[in-house]
């Protein structure tokens, strides 16, 4: 199998949530940035996690490094994609798979990276869906179709266009009862998180 290398998109400002580092956050008492690490457990080392602009301080433990977007990627989740795929070519690294995974899904499911793998097949990219929502951040990626994306980034704009560009498979979760996808924007959106934890704990 080929390595399947992993990104943490964890770079946005967190403006609508009085501009805290989502990271941060807890849910469950555990930091979303831990919820979501321990999902990607099995994946290459270090595990790669997007800081957003370039300077933001973050201290990060073994086994993790930070990527700043490139000057003039434009910022958002494309960035963090972008940051991830320069930084291994930076290794060497030009083969094998990319998983992209926005900070902010406390609730992303056990079996997130082997799904994706099982279901990518020969395709350049999946993403994840539940029902009818879908989730461009959430996806993984043939480093081999998007290792031009340094040098493309303003002509593509964001991971739905390049998604579609590619014509990235649908892996769906539609067997869940709750949405595994779910994200934190919004003070009202931690709440339900916090609320929804407690009900798992309760069961």
């Amino acid at each position: 199998m080929n390595p399947i290398h992993a990104v943490v998109l964890a770079g946005g400002e967190g403006r609508r949530l009085g501009g805290v580092r989502k990271a941060d956050l807890r849910v469950g008492g555990v930091p979303l940035i831990e919820r979501v690490a321990r999902v990607l457990g099995g994946v290459e080392h270090p595990l790669l996690i997007s800081t957003g602009p370039l300077g933001r301080e973050w201290d990060f433990p073994s086994g993790r490094v930070g990527v700043s977007d490139l000057a003039g990627s434009g910022g958002g989740p494309l960035a963090g994609v972008v940051a991830a795929v320069a930084a291994l070519q930076s290794r060497g690294i030009i083969e094998g798979s990319l998983v992209s995974v926005a900070v902010d899904t406390p609730f992303l499911p056990n079996d997130f990276v082997q799904r994706l793998v099982e279901e990518l097949g020969p395709a350049p990219a999946a993403y994840a869906s539940w029902n009818e929502a879908f989730y461009p951040t959430n996806a993984i990626w043939r480093l081999e179709a998007i290792g031009a994306l340094p040098e493309q980034t303003r002509e593509i704009g964001s991971l739905k266009f390049l998604l579609t560009s590619l014509d990235a498979k649908r892996v769906a979760w539609d067997e869940l009862p709750e949405d595994p996808f779910a994200n934190i924007n919004t003070p009202q959106d931690l709440l339900a998180m916090e609320t929804r934890a407690k009900r798992q704990v309760d069961l």
